[in-house]
């Protein structure tokens, strides 16, 4: 046991919920931004504005999905350069055969071949061969074994989700709008874990008004201490910037949690609110307004599928409520009356920016 103990800390290989929940799943949301993200991003500035050069660019940053995950999680896991290089072939196999949960399949199989390549790598004098040789057999034979099994499940969880959104619309969206919201502001990622599942629909719905209601309440609720700096790291940026202040005082999550638990069911039950584009995007909330085009190409897709007439005046203000306005007058409503009960204190938002 101290043998293999000794060979994993030489290799770097760390099992550890962190490394693998945190580091590898957060790199790998950046990966997928990188990718499909702003390849979605690209293709529809690029359709809207009648640019066929743009949609061509879009599409080819979107066909390297899988690649950029499985590579971005070997970054994580401080993959050596010949076995970073051969997780393009594994993201991809991943990703394709992992269909719609193909991010997950990504996630497993990257984690498992990488740490398989950082174990032979450098140990025999063909390491050029034998390094890549294992990094993509590893990752290639999982991915043909386990990736379409992986996928379904993950589907099936996310469609579970999905179903339960459209039976129970304001449970569920309170549900989901929380859970998704407090993953948004942890440091896991939880762009990664709607792509994993796959939320479209209303579920995606109830997603976004939860990430938004953490960053634009947290923007909103620490504007005193932060000003307008912080307004905009918290509101386009992350609200993972006030973890640091949670772990002082929990109390501060109060307001955003509730907003999210208020805006959830109305975008659920009230506004019908749905995010039909990327699964990815139901993730992201206000960061780089990424959830919003999100939204805003599923309504696109959707007029194309002959499900949507057109976008209307009631669509934009369904957004504007939910994304924006309604996150941060609650946020800024609790955190008043917190504030004057002394649950939250000067400078308990404070960050360092």
């Amino acid at each position: 046991m101290n043998t293999i103990r000794a060979f994993c800390d030489r290799k770097n290989i760390i099992v550890s919920p962190r490394r693998y929940g945190i580091d590898a799943l957060g790199a790998m949301a950046q990966g997928l931004f990188a990718s499909l993200l702003i390849g979605t991003i690209i293709s529809t500035l690029g359709t809207q504005l009648g640019i066929q050069v743009l949609v061509d660019i879009g599409n080819f940053a979107k066909a390297a999905t899988g690649p950029a995950m499985a590579i971005s999680i070997g970054a994580a896991l401080q993959a050596p350069g010949l076995v970073l290089f051969s997780l393009a072939a594994v993201g991809s196999a991943a990703n394709e055969l992992g269909g719609a949960g193909g991010p997950l399949a990504v996630l497993i199989v990257a984690i498992i071949a990488s740490e398989c390549g950082k174990a032979v790598s450098k140990e025999t004098p063909v390491d050029i061969i034998v390094t890549p040789f294992v990094t993509i057999c590893v990752g290639a034979g999982l991915s043909m074994l386990f990736a379409p099994a992986i996928g379904a499940a993950a589907s099936a969880v996310g469609g579970a989700i999905m179903w339960a959104t459209e039976l129970q619309p304001f449970f569920m969206g309170i549900l989901v709008s929380v859970l998704v919201g407090i993953a948004l502001t942890l440091p896991i990622s939880s762009a990664a874990i709607c792509a994993a599942l796959g939320l479209t629909g209303l579920a995606g719905g109830a997603a976004v008004a939860g990430c938004c209601a953490n960053m634009i309440g947290f923007a909103v609720l620490s504007f005193r201490e932060n000003k307008w700096g912080g307004l905009l790291a918290q509101g386009l940026g992350t609200s993972m910037l006030q973890i640091g202040n949670i772990v002082k005082n929990p109390k501060i999550w109060i307001p955003p949690i509730i907003a999210s638990a208020v805006t959830g069911p109305l975008a659920t039950c009230v506004f019908r609110f749905q995010m039909n584009g990327a699964p990815v995007a139901s993730g992201m909330g206000t960061c780089g307004l990424v959830g919003q085009i999100g939204v805003y190409t599923g309504w696109l897709s959707d007029i194309e599928a002959g499900t949507k007439a057109a976008v209307t005046a009631g669509d934009w203000i369904a957004m504007l409520l939910i994304c924006f306005i309604l996150p941060g007058l609650i946020s800024w409503a609790v955190g008043l009356l917190l504030r004057r009960i002394g649950w939250i204190g000067e400078n308990d938002l404070k960050l360092d920016i």
